[in-house]
């Protein structure tokens, strides 16, 4: 049959390979998109602002007692958000496709950063030593790598093309994220970042891959082999309190923190004791009882506990909310990105927040052990704020570049 006019217009562009990302700012149409996603910085706003408010109240005791200011939490993370805020807005005029060129120096400067951390520049803190200081700059290495991660494997995936569905290449991007995580997990000792590291690699290989059916065979195994090990911890080891681990204690804390209120489990006890006694409708804003030194640190990954009580479950609820309102965003605009480079970053970010935020809150509800996995735009931490609102401005960026038709329909 033969096809004429608009079909044969459409059966050119089905047959058009996709421009590799290197050559997408010199392949791409002159025209300009009219689309910004304004949604998408609306729901940012709103989760950034909602954040600031639950830090004050949460901190306002804690920053007193230690500080001799209320605001001091607040002040330094209001002050971030807004210049991260501007930074992102900043970064979504930029053309996405730039990224490309500078993908191997931003995998590089990840693995570096996070090896500076075993040196004399690295900052440790709460017990743990994860902060590398350079000057009056002090971050966390392994954020970066959150970020190269999503980058390189999404350039690799445009660059390989039909290659993607080999073996091979699949060991191959397995093995650029695995080694991410793995030096995360040593460098930096940060276990939970190393995990999300390695199920962003695993979902852009799985959204490129073409089968779904070995994926989910190893999805299969490596729930098997989870359940395996807990069942197994459980029956040889009784007490936590002999086992030198901090992992596997935190393993058996979980399954009967009861157990270990006084001591292991104390957080995550009095965490649920704050969700609990918040009820439907909350305390009140500001009325918190479990903040006031009951909940360690509760101005970080336990926030959402202080969230529950004040504001009860209805305002959970909101937060998640919001939070599934973001992640329909990048869904959006990773199914009407313009290239694979731009929809497979988007889909990295997606899932990067996706993973953060249940991590956090089954952590807090504990479903799960504990991670130390802070809330997105909520908990307290300049680093995480920084390089959210970095993916943040690449989404916007992305949107930026979608090209609709007359008969399209905005959601």
């Amino acid at each position: 049959m033969k096809v004429t006019g608009d079909g044969m217009e459409k059966a050119k562009q089905q047959r058009q390979p996709l421009v590799p990302a290197a050559k997408g700012i010199r392949a791409r149409r002159k025209a300009k998109s009219d689309y910004y996603d304004y949604n998408l910085v609306a729901v940012i706003v709103l989760l950034t602002c909602f954040g600031l408010i639950m830090l004050y109240s949460t901190s306002a005791y804690t920053a007193e007692l230690n500080y001799g200011d209320d605001m001091y939490y607040f002040k330094k993370q209001a002050g971030i958000s807004f210049v991260c805020i501007i930074a992102a807005i900043v970064i979504s005029k930029i053309d996405y496709h730039i990224l490309a060129y500078f993908s191997t120096a931003l995998y590089a400067i990840a693995i570096l950063t996070m090896v500076l951390v075993r040196t004399p520049l690295g900052v440790e803190a709460n017990g743990a030593r994860r902060w590398l200081k350079i000057g009056p700059i002090q971050f966390q290495p392994a954020e970066i790598a959150k970020i190269a991660v999503i980058v390189c494997l999404s350039y690799m995936i445009v660059k390989m093309g039909k290659q993607v569905r080999t073996l091979k290449a699949c060991m191959v991007l397995a093995s650029m994220g695995g080694l991410l995580a793995l030096i995360a997990y040593v460098g930096t000792d940060n276990l939970s970042t190393a995990i999300i590291i390695f199920c962003i690699t695993a979902g852009l290989i799985f959204i490129a891959h073409p089968d779904m059916k070995p994926f989910l065979i190893l999805f299969a195994v490596a729930a098997v082999l989870i359940v395996g090990v807990v069942i197994f911890l459980t029956v040889t080891l009784q007490d936590a309190n002999n086992v030198s681990s901090f992992r596997i204690r935190r393993i058996l804390v979980w399954l009967h923190p009861e157990d270990y209120a006084s001591g292991d489990g104390y957080q995550t006890i009095q965490a649920l004791y704050a969700i609990g006694s918040g009820g439907f409708l909350g305390r009140g804003l500001g009325n918190s009882i479990q903040k006031l030194g009951n909940v360690p640190e509760a101005q970080n990954d336990m926030i959402f506990s202080i969230v529950c009580e004040e504001l009860g479950i209805l305002g959970g609820m909101i937060v998640l909310a919001l939070f599934a309102y973001l992640l329909y965003r990048l869904f959006f605009i990773a199914q009407n990105a313009p290239d694979m480079f731009g929809s497979l970053m988007v889909s990295g970010i997606f899932i990067h927040i996706a993973l953060q935020v249940i991590f956090n809150i089954a952590v807090v509800v504990n479903l799960m052990p504990n991670t130390g996995v802070t809330l997105p735009f909520i908990s307290y931490g300049g680093t995480s704020i920084l390089f959210l609102m970095a993916e943040m401005g690449l989404a916007l960026s992305v949107a930026r570049q979608i090209k609709f038709q007359d008969s399209d329909v905005l959601l």
